[in-house]
């Protein structure tokens, strides 16, 4: 074969690999679903829940490992609860003697409404006592005039008329005494009384501190980190788990602002992870962000000139979840697509294939 034919040959043989390399990347390029829809790459989140003590104190203990699936109101950890405990046999005793305090001053009131009796009682004698000396003050009075009693005795009668008239005075500022430390006695009662009512304030809300230092699962989820460990002591707020709700998943995405002003709350998606690409996920949009930011560094856009991103969430369907929710994992990193034109009918390896 001479070197002309043996080049020609050559030629041919490389004029088909580059034509079959070409037909073969043509075949397998993923040029997207066409117009009409958007994607965005994102990660795969739950909302995440921290259990933390409302008080400071020490870890008794931790009934739960991470990766454990907990029910709504499951116990999940003990707080210690003996400084409490103490508090509320103080305050148990404060309320015994508040209760002691009043029926004091019950008894209090009682003696002074009784002294507030015999005042007025004694307010009756003297007025009784007064009439009469007047009555013989006015006899005397008459006899004198008439010539059959003396200055001295008619001056008598006087000075017991007056007497008589000052002890009635008298008789009567002792029932207003007796009055004013009837008031007193009862302010006393209201006064131990109110000391009862603080009391019972105060165990009632030890109470509800102790309730605290139980700590039980808010919903249903999974445990994703023990923060702290039983022994430690934490401050108010500390945390102590920290769960994961696998029933409330979604992917968070950028789009640009040219895409992002046509998704509509409730429009279809469509959601593809990498570790399992064979599987298309529906999903919804729940959230788009009403201001815009500056592009993230771990997102790529198609247009360099394009420097804003609205933040985009897909929901996925909450029943689908609770069917696989052994399989749920989160911060798996994917696609989602999303329909911006309605008229737009979903291609068919975007259909979905995850049984509901």
């Amino acid at each position: 074969m001479n070197p002309r034919a043996r080049t020609l040959i050559l030629v041919a043989v490389l004029v088909a690999a580059v034509a079959g390399g070409y037909y073969y990347w043509t075949s397998l390029r993923d040029d997207g679903p066409g117009e009409g829809f958007a994607s965005g790459n994102g990660r795969i989140e739950a909302t995440e829940i921290d259990v933390a003590t409302k008080l400071a104190g020490r870890v008794e203990e931790i009934l739960v490992g991470e990766g454990e699936f907990v029910k709504a109101g499951q116990l999940l950890a003990r707080m210690q609860v003996q400084s409490l405990e103490a508090q509320r046999d103080e305050a148990i005793a404060g309320r015994q003697q508040a209760l002691q305090a009043v029926a004091g001053a019950e008894a209090q009131v009682a003696l002074r409404e009784s002294d507030k009796l015999s005042a007025q009682a004694i307010v009756v004698q003297r007025e009784s006592e007064l009439d009469s000396a007047q009555r013989k003050l006015a006899r005397s009075e008459t006899l004198a005039k008439e010539g059959f009693s003396s200055g001295q005795a008619l001056d008598d009668d006087r000075a017991r008329a007056r007497g008589a008239q000052a002890t009635l005075a008298a008789a009567r500022a002792q029932v207003g005494s007796a009055q004013a430390a009837v008031v007193a006695a009862r302010a006393s009662v209201t006064s131990a009384r109110s000391a009862v009512d603080a009391a019972a304030a105060t165990i009632a809300r030890i109470d509800a501190d102790l309730a605290d230092t139980v700590l039980k699962a808010p919903r249903d989820g999974r445990v994703q980190y023990r923060v702290a460990q039983p022994g430690e002591v934490l401050g108010a707020g500390g945390k102590v788990l920290n769960l994961v709700d696998l029933t409330d998943v979604y992917m968070t995405f950028f789009l640009p602002e040219t895409v992002a002003g046509r998704v509509a709350l409730g429009s279809e998606a469509r959601i593809v992870i990498d570790a399992a690409p064979q599987f298309v996920i529906p999903a919804k949009i729940s959230f788009v962000a009403s201001t815009a930011q500056f592009t993230p560094k771990t997102v790529e856009t198609e247009s360099e000139r394009q420097k804003l991103m609205f933040r985009v969430k897909a929901q996925i369907d909450r029943e689908l979840l609770v069917r696989h929710l052994q399989q749920v994992k989160t911060g798996l990193p994917g696609v989602a697509w999303v329909k911006v034109d309605p008229q737009a009918a979903w291609p068919a390896r975007l259909a979905v294939n995850v049984a509901p």
